[in-house]
Formats: C-alpha cells, sequence, structure tokens
C-alpha cells in the first residue's frame, strides 16, 4: 500500500508528543519528500528545529508554512514565536498580531505577543494582551509571570505584585523574585538559576547588539584594564555570556574556560572561537569542584545576581591556585546589598570588600566606575581586583 504524506505526518506527530523528535523529524520529512511544500510538514520541521536550537531552519520552515497558507493562525503564531526567539522582536510582534486576528482566544500566542512587547521596550502595551491571556485562563502560571514582569516594567507595581501572586507551582520561585524586587516579599541569597537561565537564553540572539549599542556596556574592557601587568594564564570567564566579555580577557588568556548557565548564551559564545572550553553550569556548583584550576578569574556583571556574595568569593578562592587573580563588578548601593527593581542586587563597596577579605583575598584595587546605561541613566557600579 502507497504510504500518504497525511499517514507520515500522523505517525511523526505520535513520536513527537511522545518525545522523540528524531524519529519525528525523519517522518515529517519523508512526508515532505512525497509532498514538496507540504504546509503542515514545514510547521512541524520548524518546530522541531526551534526544539533543538537550530533556529535558522525553524525560521526558513515557519516562513514558508507561512507563505504556503497566510490564514492559518496555527503557522502565523508558531512564525511569531519563532521570531521571538530569534530576537527578531519588530516581526514577531507583526505574525503574533496576525495570529490573534485569526484566533482571538489563543492563549500562548497573547503571552508571546506581551512578551515580545515588553522585550522590544513596550510594556505598556504589552499588558492588553497579557490581560487577555490570564482572563481566557486563570490557572496559567506563565501568563500570570509575564504580566508580572510587564507591569513591573510599566511602573504598575500594584498590578505586577498582584500578578505575581497568583503563580503556582515551579514558577512560584520565580515570581516570589519579582515580589522581593518589589518590596513586597523576603529577598532570598540569590536570583533563581532558571529565572537567570530563561533571562538570557531570550536575551542572547540580540545581547551584543543592545549592549554595545543604547546600553553602552563597558565592563569588559574595564576589566580587562584592572588586569593591566597581570602575566597572562589559565583564564575563567565567569558568566561568558555571548563571549563579548571574553574579547577583553583573551590577551590575558594562556588557555581561556566560559561558564554560564545559558545554553544559547553559550551557543553564541562558542561560534566565536574564542573559548578552549565553555561550560553549563552554575557556579557555586562548578567552581568547588576546581581546585586551583585557574590563575585568573574574571566576572563581568555577573555577581549583580547574587545577594549573599560570601559563597562565591570562597569558590572563587577554591578554584584559583596561590598567588592568582580574581577581577570583577558589581552595582554599587548604600545598603550592605539591596535587590533593586530591576531584579539585580546591589552591594556596598566597602562591605563587599570586607566580605572578600574573610575569604581570604587581598584587595589589591578597588575602583569606581559606570557600568552601563539603562533607562536613560547611569548604573553606578564598583570594580575590584583580588589576589589569593
Amino acid at each position: 500500500m502507497k504510504v500518504k504524506a497525511e499517514d507520515l505526518l500522523h505517525r511523526g506527530v505520535e513520536r513527537h508528543r511522545a518525545g522523540r523528535i528524531e524519529e519525528a523529524e525523519s517522518l515529517y520529512r519523508r512526508a515532505l519528500r512525497l509532498a514538496p511544500g507540504h504546509p503542515d510538514a514545514e510547521n512541524l520541521l520548524g518546530i522541531c528545529a526551534r526544539q533543538r536550537g537550530d533556529l535558522k531552519a525553524a525560521l526558513a520552515h515557519a516562513a514558508r508554512a507561512v507563505a504556503a497558507m497566510p490564514d492559518s493562525a496555527l503557522f502565523q503564531a508558531n512564525h511569531g514565536a519563532t521570531l521571538a526567539e530569534a530576537g527578531r522582536l519588530g516581526e514577531a510582534i507583526d505574525a503574533l498580531e496576525r495570529a490573534l486576528s485569526l484566533n482571538p482566544a489563543d492563549v500562548v500566542s497573547l503571552r508571546n505577543l506581551g512578551q515580545a512587547m515588553t522585550a522590544a521596550g513596550q510594556p505598556g502595551p504589552a499588558l492588553d494582551p497579557l490581560r487577555e491571556a490570564v482572563r481566557l485562563a486563570p490557572q496559567a502560571p506563565e501568563a500570570w509571570l509575564a504580566l508580572a514582569h510587564a507591569a513591573r516594567e510599566a511602573g504598575a507595581a500594584e498590578e505586577a505584585r498582584q500578578a505575581a501572586a497568583q503563580v503556582k507551582g515551579p514558577l512560584a520561585e520565580q515570581a516570589g523574585f519579582l515580589l522581593a524586587g518589589l518590596g513586597a516579599g523576603p529577598v532570598p541569597a540569590r536570583a533563581p538559576a532558571a529565572y537567570v537561565r530563561e533571562l538570557f537564553d531570550a536575551f542572547a540572539p540580540r545581547f551584543d547588539a543592545e549592549l554595545e549599542g543604547a546600553l553602552g556596556y563597558r565592563t569588559p574592557a574595564l576589566l580587562a584594564a584592572l588586569l593591566e601587568g597581570a602575566a597572562p594564564g589559565r583564564l575563567l570567564d565567569l558568566g561568558c555570556g555571548t563571549g563579548l566579555s571574553g574579547v577583553a580577557l583573551k590577551p590575558f588568556a594562556t588557555r581561556m574556560e566560559g561558564l554560564d548557565l545559558s545554553p544559547r548564551m553559550l551557543a553564541e559564545a562558542r561560534a566565536r572561537g574564542l573559548y578552549d572550553a565553555l561550560h553549563e553550569a552554575d557556579l557555586l556548583e562548578f567552581l568547588p569542584r576546581r581546585i586551583a584550576a585557574y590563575d585568573i578569574i574574571a566576572a563581568a556583571d555577573v555577581l549583580n545576581y547574587l545577594g549573599d556574595l560570601r559563597p562565591a568569593l570562597e569558590a572563587m578562592k577554591t578554584a584559583l591556585r596561590p598567588g592568582g587573580t580574581a577581577v570583577f563588578s558589581l552595582e554599587t548601593g548604600e545598603e550592605e546589598v539591596a535587590l533593586g527593581e530591576g531584579l539585580r542586587y546591589r552591594h556596598n563597596p566597602a562591605h563587599a570588600a570586607g566580605l572578600a577579605e574573610a575569604a581570604g583575598f587581598t584587595v589589591v584595587a578597588r575602583q569606581e566606575a559606570v557600568l552601563r546605561r539603562e533607562k536613560g541613566s547611569d548604573v553606578a557600579g564598583v570594580l575590584f581586583r583580588l589576589a589569593r
């Protein structure tokens, strides 16, 4: 009996739902060979590619599905979600609005639209689709959390607090962190790892352009200047992100490794070809296992996500060889530690210096600096160079 494309797609969807993505993708490709240009096959292949992290292929498949069937709300929605993941926010907003014009009750697209608008610097307009999402799906924690973040960005603190309080289940820790930043909950010792990972996964495609452009990001260059005179050695770029910091740090490395929580940031860093090794891990778990492994540890805008610096400083000391050097930046404030509305911690420089000394470091240099700009204002910081 002759196999039909629809039969292959049906079998592929069954595999896909079971989490067997490679098998599903193989079946979708067979269907596409039998029926070139089949919009369902293109759409499903786009979803597979997106799940694998191949956004270039995902965008190509999603665009072909939409071209073949532009009146499909599903295809427009998937195309918009993929564009958003790729950092093409303006196009994503347009596609998601088209999807919602075809299916106004699509809760996922309402949430995706609100998140894309928030990321694009339009938190006020983002509130309407997100309010509709939680009205349609009041038990959806993802929608409530997205609304809380948009309301915070829009300056609607009370709505942000109310929305965050609705978040249940695994996302509750992230909601609690947001509430702490709004002054409505206890301040935790650190930002939740899942929050940091998701934040930078979403930011990865546009990270370099935004930081070097509107935000005037200077921290890697400032830390490199602070390292002047240090002998090159085994260097760990802590929270390496896309590798932007590695460009500045490379002259101080005979071997350079990078560490980050975000797999999409690490993918960008890998593409630069600067690093001898890259590690996806939490710094508080990674560093204690790397006893005396490095001559230099650099952390550009990483410790801003830690309220209690003691464990990180002790872990850095463990991972440095005797005589090694640590350089890092902190955002500064008057209190010993405070969690700002931007959901980053600010540290008092004198208090941080005391913690470094208590961990066994010598403070070699400490200097105030403007780390970048945010919402039109300078972000005040401090740079440290420590000796083990």
